[in-house]
């Protein structure tokens, strides 16, 4: 149960992380608004050094610096998707492979579920692909680039949490502080490579800031999760952070909720209720 509330909170904390991260990059190139996402993120990370410790043994950078690079990788093929485009069916298939990559890793590690895990399981990856899809009608049939591109993002986001669960648990925050120093220094590397392009407008500080700390807390709260419960469990329920991100969007920006998204809410309440009696 601690593990199911810990990913919820994953969850949540993610789908706030995106929302605020995409009103930001809305007013500058997305890459100015990583900029200072990612020194506040880390800065978080630091801070709790002290009070959650921190092993820097060989596994632990190892593993955090292969996150590091998964998570670099995932930003870069998850904008390049959705600016292909169409969102409405590209989401979907980025936050299942996300969702069904760690669960094959868990199940190949010994995780074993009860019955009403082998039910609600499906049910949540369901929920995943509901939550994350807007209106179906009329969608644009996507290009075998886009399709690819989606799939490849799914994959970076999944090998990210692959990779953080696989640090020492005894790692402390080690694994999300080298995680975050590696990808921040990518970042930047293709910030400065594109310099000329990134154009003159400044980012939203206070709204990407924020979008770096919720990102760490959902970084922390996923291993924290992961560590205390079965990995195929807590992928699925991370998998549903669109849902954190659609609720803002209503409750923000009054964006409507589609029917789809509407049952993808119920769909997930039913399947965590059914995974917390596992």
């Amino acid at each position: 149960m601690i593990a199911l509330l810990l990913a919820l909170g994953s969850s949540l904390a993610y789908g706030c992380a995106d929302f605020l991260g995409g009103l930001g990059a809305r007013k500058a190139h997305v890459l100015r608004t990583v900029m200072i996402a990612a020194p506040a993120s880390l800065a978080v990370e630091l801070l709790l050094w002290p009070v959650l410790g921190a092993s820097f043994s060989t596994g632990a950078l190892a593993w955090g610096a292969a996150s590091g690079v998964a998570s670099a990788a995932a930003f870069a093929l998850l904008y390049r998707t959705l600016a292909i485009g169409p969102m409405n069916v590209l989401s979907p298939v980025t936050a299942l492979v996300s969702a069904a990559l760690p669960v094959g890793v868990g199940l190949l590690q010994g995780d074993r579920l009860a019955v009403t895990g082998l039910v609600g399981l499906p049910l949540a990856l369901v929920a995943v692909v509901l939550v994350s899809a807007g209106h179906g009608a009329g969608a644009t049939r996507p290009s075998r680039t886009a399709l690819l591109l989606a799939l490849g993002a799914g994959a970076a986001i999944a090998l990210q949490l692959v990779f953080l669960h696989q640090a020492p648990p005894d790692s402390g925050v080690a694994p999300l502080i080298m995680g975050r120093a590696v990808s921040s220094a990518i970042t930047l590397a293709a910030a400065g490579a594109i310099r000329r392009r990134l154009g003159s407008e400044r980012p939203a500080y206070a709204l990407s800031a924020l979008a770096g700390v919720l990102d760490s807390v959902a970084n922390l709260l996923f291993l924290l999760a992961a560590r205390s419960g079965d990995l195929t469990v807590v992928a699925v329920i991370v998998a549903l952070y669109p849902a954190g991100t659609v609720l803002l969007a209503r409750t923000v920006l009054a964006e409507r909720v589609h029917r789809s998204q509407l049952v993808g809410l119920g769909t997930a309440a039913v399947a965590v209720g059914l995974l917390a009696l596992t």
